[in-house]
């Protein structure tokens, strides 16, 4: 299945910070058929680095879509019965309006005169794009990671527009450790001369810095094992060390080679303004009362963790769980055996298949009962 990333754009839209931008597009994709009744529509989020292209094969690139294994007839989110729509983020860099975008008072990039934007903005512009296609009601949002904070406001903020809500390897609000992470990234881009402020479109981009950053992002993606089973301590190429700063190790050579193809199809800044986004990330508005937030919420929900997941471990996973319980909420969870860490939603995917597919049937039987 070929397919081709569409551009819809709005004449504005408020942000959380009081700004407002002035247009603003959003890339996306979709799968499937839409029915008559527009009551089978699945709205995919992706996570931090993805994009719109969740699956098939791009009519652009001829590459995959990163959730390729989960999306098509007869898979988790079935095509032959379900409309599955994924969008670009707003901050982002894959068609959705962001910091390298022209800012129409300027006629230059944004750079750091773009907004600070919030996963409420994304999920805000995200509406936007449903309800332009005549959707008034959801029959389920899902994503891992980030896409499982776009998942989670969404249940919060527009109830009215959601059956079911299947949030996957994520967490309701960042610990000190995630946004440590994240800020190590950030620094590790800022410290780049080559950055300038953000002021780099039309010069050498922050390439050093950014690839750094995509090699500390990686590292927390994988587990110890998975790391241990791909690389253990296998030399590159060598029977012996350098001795040196060169490669050495096969799995120095990996993160180098990620950061590298990294930087060919991300941006900089959309890096900066994502992860801050995450960090700022709170369902409970700072107040620490998650149940605040899920108090009125009627939305069915299946929650999904990893075991191996350090990066968002399972316990997140499970405070969001053991509230919605104390709320009689109607509510799945199942913490899945796996050895590859937080990358484990987007490669170990038989289990999920089988959650995700039975979760969807039934909502989807319970919408029709109505």
């Amino acid at each position: 299945m070929v397919v081709e990333t569409k551009i819809s754009q709005f004449d504005s839209i408020a942000l959380d910070s009081g700004a407002t931008l002035m247009p603003v597009e959003i890339a996306w994709e979709s799968y499937g058929q839409l029915n008559a009744e527009k009551s089978n529509a699945i709205l995919v989020t992706h996570a931090f680095t993805g994009d719109a292209h969740a699956a098939g094969i791009s009519h652009d690139t001829g590459k995959p879509g990163w959730w390729d294994n989960m999306i098509g007839p007869g898979k988790a989110f079935d095509t032959d019965r379900y409309f599955v729509i994924c969008s670009n983020v707003l901050g982002g860099c894959q068609g959705t309006t962001g910091p390298a975008c022209t800012n129409p008072a300027t006629g230059k990039p944004y750079g750091k005169a773009f907004p600070v934007i919030t996963i409420r903005d994304m999920v805000r512009l995200q509406r936007m794009l449903v309800s332009s296609l005549g959707i008034t009601r959801l029959l389920c949002v899902a994503g891992g990671s980030m896409g499982g904070m776009q998942a989670l406001e969404w249940a919060v903020s527009f109830p009215e527009m959601l059956l079911s809500c299947i949030p996957i390897a994520t967490t309701w609000r960042h610990s000190a450790q995630q946004i440590a992470f994240n800020e190590v990234g950030r620094q590790a881009i800022m410290a780049d001369p080559d950055w300038n402020e953000g002021d780099y479109y039309d010069t050498k981009p922050p390439a050093r810095g950014l690839a750094v950053a995509r090699m500390v992002g990686h590292i927390t993606y994988m587990s110890d094992e998975s790391m241990r089973e791909k690389f253990g301590r296998r030399l590159r190429e060598k029977d012996k060390f350098g001795f040196d700063f060169g490669v050495d190790f096969e799995v120095e050579s990996y993160l180098r080679y990620r950061g590298s193809q990294f930087v060919s199809r991300f941006d900089a800044n959309s890096y900066l303004y994502i992860t801050k986004a995450e960090d700022y990330f709170d369902l409970a508005n700072g107040t620490g009362a998650l149940v605040d937030a899920f108090r009125t919420v009627q939305t069915r929900f299946l929650v999904i963790s990893f075991t191996s997941d350090w990066l968002y471990p399972s316990y997140q996973s499970q405070e969001i769980v053991r509230v919605l319980r104390k709320l009689n909420g109607d509510v799945a969870y199942c913490d899945l055996p796996s050895n590859y860490g937080h990358d484990a939603f987007l490669v170990d995917v038989a289990e999920q298949t089988e959650l995700v597919r039975g979760f969807l049937s039934s909502t989807a039987r319970s919408a029709r009962a109505v």
